[in-house]
């Protein structure tokens, strides 16, 4: 249940393309579920995303300007009432939704090269997601190199709606609130908290098991303690960590490997904070900020992180000791 990130080479600290045998990263493994022929062309004006089993309009400009946070949902609101292009239940995307466009091997715009959409803004739109760390700012994603922050909701973004049902995990956020931050009755808001859109987490979903955690939901297993190095680390030695819990067969394991960025993502819970994971979750000494195997394409000379105080998908220069280092094993599970 977690997309592959698209990224089929491999780079070093310097930004140079290597060979991916034996480097431990993204490009290497190339994780996650991928289609060859994702989209699908259900008419003229809507684009079927195969994999994902959602409907974008083919304009990704559809508003021609962006518009603040209520806005947008004004103007969503509006198309519902016009029966556009034959429906009435386009929304707001969530983060989740939104980001799974994202082809991490492409830049300006970051989709798969064979996409059909037109009109594509290479900067920010607007989810439906707020951010629970400040909830006067909502999650937007950047379509020029793939990065998922939080603006203001007085901010101004491009708008992309969406329908259908997402076949991937919800976000975790139950809560809405206005564009004070104020929390507010989920009814007919058509934020992120009211449709909660995607397939929920099983109970329980992580089962520890000694050093280990199995996350259920996903299928990945994931080391108990979320700082393995001690510190913060280069990318290059995050790597020789992960060497080093191999040759140790650490907790009696040898395929351990840096997670992806969706890897890392897939357990961002948007209803929480300091750290963005779900209630009640079993990790120990768990930080800001996690390297991941997935170098930026926009910029080889850094890789994606997840800033996970605020479940922001975000990057750091590979050569400086700016993030810390958690380890994963296993494959996902597939679609059900």
């Amino acid at each position: 249940m977690i997309l592959a990130t698209g990224q089929n080479k491999c780079y070093d600290s310097d930004g140079r393309e290597i060979p991916c045998y034996k480097s431990g990263q993204d490009g290497e493994f190339q994780l996650g579920l991928k289609l060859d022929l994702r989209f699908k062309i259900y008419n003229d004006y809507i684009i079927l995303d195969v994999l994902t089993g959602l409907y974008w309009p083919k304009r990704a400009n559809l508003f021609e300007f962006p518009m603040t946070w209520e806005e947008a949902f004004l103007a969503i609101k509006k198309l519902n009432e016009e029966n556009f292009l034959g429906f009435s239940d386009w929304r707001l995307p969530n983060r989740r939704e939104l980001r799974s466009l994202c082809y991490l091997q492409a830049k300006n715009p970051v989709l798969p090269p064979d996409h059909p959409f037109e009109e594509i803004f290479h900067g920010w739109y607007w989810t439906s997601t707020t951010a629970a760390i400040n909830p006067r700012y909502a999650w937007n994603v950047n379509f020029g190199g793939g990065r998922m922050f939080y603006s203001h909701k007085e901010d101004e973004r491009m708008v992309w709606p969406v329908r259908g049902s997402f076949n991937f995990p919800v976000t975790g956020q139950i809560s809405c609130y206005d564009t004070k931050g104020q929390k507010i009755p989920c009814e007919n808001t058509g934020q992120d908290g009211e449709l909660q859109n995607g397939i929920s987490s099983p109970e329980p979903r992580f089962e520890v098991n000694g050093e280990i955690v199995k996350d259920n939901l996903t299928g990945l297993i994931w080391a108990k303690r979320a700082d393995l190095a001690n510190g913060l680390i280069t990318w290059e030695e995050a790597f020789e960590v992960i060497n080093e819990l191999n040759q140790k067969s650490f907790a009696g394991f040898s395929d351990w490997r840096l997670p992806n960025i969706n890897e890392f993502e897939s357990l961002v819970d948007a209803e929480y904070h300091s750290p963005a994971l779900p209630l009640n979750h079993p990790f120990e000494e768990v930080r800001e900020f996690y390297w991941s195997s997935t170098t930026s394409f926009y910029d080889p000379l850094w890789a994606w992180a997840l800033y996970l105080e605020k479940g922001a998908v975000g990057i750091g220069l590979k050569r400086g000791p700016h993030f810390y280092v958690w380890a994963v094993r296993g494959k996902v599970k597939d679609i059900k």
